[in-house]
C-alpha cells in the first residue's frame, strides 16, 4: 500500500493509500480540510478533535441526504476493490491519521 503526505488545517499526515487511489484520497483530504477550516473560521470551535468530529458528521449527513434523494448507488471502486461508503470506515481512517491525537469516537 502506498503512502501519501496530506495536510489538514496546517498539520501533515502520512496516509496509507491503495495503488491508483491517490487522486481520490487527495480530493477527500481537500474536502475534509475545507470542512474543518469552515468550522474553525466560524470561530465557535477551537479543539481540532472536535472540528474533526463535526466535519465528519457534516459530511456523513450530506452523504445520507444524497442517498435518501437518489437510488442506492453501486459500491465505489477504490484500487479495484469494491467498497461501500461506510462512516465507520471513515472514522477508523481519521483515527489512524490523527495517530497520537487520540481516537475521535
Amino acid at each position: 500500500m502506498k503512502q501519501i503526505e496530506a495536510t489538514i488545517l496546517g498539520q501533515s499526515y502520512a496516509l496509507a493509500c491503495p495503488a491508483g487511489g491517490e487522486q481520490l484520497l487527495r480530493e477527500a483530504v481537500a474536502i475534509v480540510d475545507r470542512e474543518m477550516s469552515a468550522i474553525r473560521n466560524a470561530g465557535k470551535v477551537k479543539a481540532r478533535e472536535r472540528m474533526a468530529v463535526l466535519a465528519a458528521l457534516n459530511l456523513a449527513y450530506q452523504r445520507a441526504e444524497q442517498s435518501a434523494r437518489a437510488p442506492h448507488p453501486a459500491p465505489a471502486q477504490v484500487g479495484g476493490i469494491e467498497r461501500e461508503f461506510d462512516v465507520e470506515h471513515l472514522i477508523r481512517r481519521i483515527d489512524a491519521a490523527l495517530g497520537d491525537d487520540d481516537h475521535l469516537l
